[in-house]
């Protein structure tokens, strides 16, 4: 009988270990699948907007840099830009709702200074946010907007490199955050203890991700 009782515990405990190891795994696993999920979306609008910035340049380039310098104000650039992506991601301006926070990747809040804080934001589909910002930049080199997507929406994290990724807008053209960095800043930068704004270039590329 103590031997049974013995087997019993024995058995009890494997299984409790068993279960606490299920326990530690599955949140990892769902981090890592949601990662790999939000990373995928996120290549896939990049392909999207570059199509649609590539069949601009090619029939519509000289027209629309004639309309930003006809434009009165940011206002009527940003609606310019607005015009060329809503028929590539169908979206509307929304005020978003004031719990919606965005935090770099090292966990510190995007302040209202920040380069990267977008006022004019706008959801598409399934929910995903849209962030468009006017640099209004008299450099021909520097980008003349910028845009942010929350690929979940309003959903967390709303973190930078995890589910938000940007994009440079140029006259000639698109580049995604980080690609003017180098590989080693690049990696420093998409993580814990970076901004998480390289991430941009880096899963474009095919990066992987540390959870």
């Amino acid at each position: 009988m103590a031997k049974k009782n013995y087997l019993k515990i024995e058995y009890t405990l494997t299984l409790l270990i068993i279960i606490a190891v299920v326990l530690i795994i599955m949140p990892i696993d769902f981090a890592s699948n949601a990662q790999a999920e939000f990373i995928s979306r996120w290549q896939d609008k990049y392909s999207r907007l570059e199509y649609m910035f590539n069949v601009i340049n090619a029939h519509e380039k000289d027209e629309i840099i004639k309309s930003f310098k006809r434009a009165k104000n940011p206002e009527e650039r940003e609606n310019i830009v607005m015009s060329l992506i809503q028929p590539y991601f169908r979206i509307r301006k929304e005020q978003l709702p004031k719990r919606y926070a965005v935090r770099f990747m090292n966990k510190s809040k995007v302040p209202r200074t920040s380069r990267y804080y977008f006022e004019d934001t706008y959801t598409s589909e399934n929910g995903m946010i849209v962030g468009i910002k006017d640099l209004d930049s008299n450099n021909p080199d520097d980008p003349i907007f910028i845009m942010m997507f929350d690929i979940n929406g309003i959903l967390q994290p709303n973190t930078w490199g995890k589910d938000i990724y940007g994009v440079n807008i140029y006259e000639h053209g698109i580049e995604p955050f980080g690609q003017d960095m180098s590989m080693k800043e690049i990696e420093m930068d998409c993580s814990m203890f970076g901004t998480g704004l390289g991430c941009s270039y880096y899963y474009k590329i095919g990066g992987g991700f540390n959870d």
